[in-house]
């Protein structure tokens, strides 16, 4: 009887765990597109940034600066990726986010260029936005997602 009881218990936790953790997560929705049509609609500086894995050159100018309440989008596929209030500015040339809009942006090791980093990409349409560094805001998340301007779009909030 008590290990019946035990067995049930274990079950329940198994369930209530495994309900969470689906709550939680965030469903985004996949864009496939074929490199041609990638093409057609990026501007060619676009597709080098988000396609070809490029780099913007370090500015203030753009969304480096920019400070106004709404989210970023990603520029190819549109989805959302970070709300303004978790930009900040980092004086590295690049727009900086503490954090990213949950389930919006995945993490991908990246060991280019003699160095090992961990690259961002859109988790919709798999477009190269930057890298994330452990170097950002001790107070919130310690984290800086470093963007390129060209991969991003922002829409302005109310």
């Amino acid at each position: 009887m008590k290990r019946s009881i035990l067995i049930l218990g274990i079950i329940s936790l198994i369930s209530i765990k495994s309900y969470s953790q689906k709550k939680d997560k965030i469903m985004t929705k996949k864009t496939i597109k074929t490199e041609e049509e990638w093409k057609k609609i990026l501007t060619p500086e676009q597709y080098y940034i988000l396609r070809e894995k490029g780099t913007d050159r370090p500015s203030e100018d753009g969304y480096t600066s920019l400070f106004e309440k709404g989210t970023y989008h990603c520029a190819a596929c549109d989805q959302q990726l970070f709300e303004s209030n978790s930009k900040f500015q980092s004086h590295c040339g690049w727009p900086s986010f503490d954090d990213a809009i949950k389930g919006t942006v995945n993490f991908v090791l990246d060991k280019s260029l003699g160095m090992i980093r961990t690259e961002i990409i859109c988790a919709a349409c798999e477009g190269h936005l930057g890298h994330i560094f452990n170097d950002g805001p001790k107070e919130t998340t310690g984290q800086r997602y470093c963007v390129n301007t060209t991969s991003i779009k922002f829409i302005k909030g109310k």
